[in-house]
């Protein structure tokens, strides 16, 4: 994390800074954060230019972790401007991966501080382990009831083909591969277009890689559909279908991490295994399903290295 100096060239301090910073530098942006329009308005430059300064006038720690969030892996840096020590490490630390400059005013203290927590953070090795589009087969531990709430379907404006579903879980980093409704019954016809997602607190894929709730889908979003080898494709939603409907809570582990998840508890509802496709109803401890396992953590469904653990 470099430290920036806001503007005396002259100044001892100069000599401890990575850069001494005047509003004529063309490779950085700035932007005040006085309002959610300067929020906007750093996003929009993302990608754009190698830096963007913000400043805020009442220092909010939100703003700055979305605009961190949006950031990564753009090649666009960030420098946040901090005036107090207090102000430091939220700045240094956002979402675990924090800004890439603090710029400051010529202050012994603020310095010192920085210096410090610079330090500190240059120490820490965040594990970045890349996502893999691989689904793993992991074991059922724990099949309960999960009681009754609002269940989600989401139909989509084309057709899926057996084997084919979305990814649900209540962990973005344990999300189980759903079937979709291409298995008629002698009891109901197949719904090709539907997947009977689950609760309405649950992750999805989305086809760009983020995720979202349940709850947050409407239609026209963009969702990913995955094949049990783990290729997936984009479909688009058409019609959310909300019932309250009795739940299946059904708890696995794969390789040392466990997750889980809430599905209406109905014979159409199917996962992936080994065999091919098994009904939540019929599933028992000790089988295994099809499940997509991954590390770090997400902030507004975008995913970023770090630690995060969800239960």
């Amino acid at each position: 994390m470099q430290l920036w100096l806001e503007g005396e060239e002259s100044s001892d301090f100069s000599l401890r800074a990575d850069r001494v910073w005047n509003s004529s530098d063309h490779d950085v942006a700035e932007v005040h954060l006085d309002d959610f329009r300067g929020q906007d308005e750093a996003i929009s430059l993302v990608g754009m230019i190698d830096w963007i300064l913000v400043r805020c006038s009442d220092w909010t720690m939100i703003p700055l972790e979305n605009i961190v969030a949006a950031a990564a892996g753009s090649g666009t840096r960030i420098a946040a401007a901090i005036s107090q020590t207090v102000d430091l490490s939220g700045a240094a630390f956002a979402l675990q991966h924090g800004v890439d400059a603090l710029l400051l005013h010529s202050d012994e203290e603020l310095w010192n501080a920085a210096e410090e927590i610079s330090g500190e953070r240059d120490s820490v090795q965040i594990e970045n382990r890349k996502v893999g589009e691989s689904l793993v087969m992991a074991n059922v531990t724990n099949v309960e009831s999960g009681g009754v709430g609002e269940r989600i379907c989401v139909d989509l404006t084309e057709r899926l083909s057996d084997g084919e579903g979305m990814l649900i879980g209540s962990s973005a980093n344990a999300l189980v591969l759903i079937h979709g409704e291409t298995i008629p019954s002698e009891f109901v016809p197949s719904r090709p277009f539907r997947v009977n997602a689950g609760a309405v607190h649950a992750y999805c894929l989305m086809a760009n890689g983020s995720t979202k709730y349940l709850s947050e889908l409407t239609s026209g979003d963009q969702v990913a559909i995955a094949k049990p080898s783990g290729e997936t494709r984009s479909a688009t939603i058409g019609r959310l279908k909300i019932e309250r409907r009795p739940f299946l809570l059904i708890r696995f582990d794969c390789d040392n991490q466990s997750g889980q998840v809430l599905v209406q508890q109905a014979e159409t509802v199917r996962f992936i295994n080994e065999e091919g496709n098994i009904s939540v109803t019929s599933i028992q401890d000790g089988d295994k399903i099809a499940v997509r396992l991954s590390s770090g953590m997400r902030h507004i469904g975008r995913e970023l290295a770090g630690e995060m653990n969800e239960r």
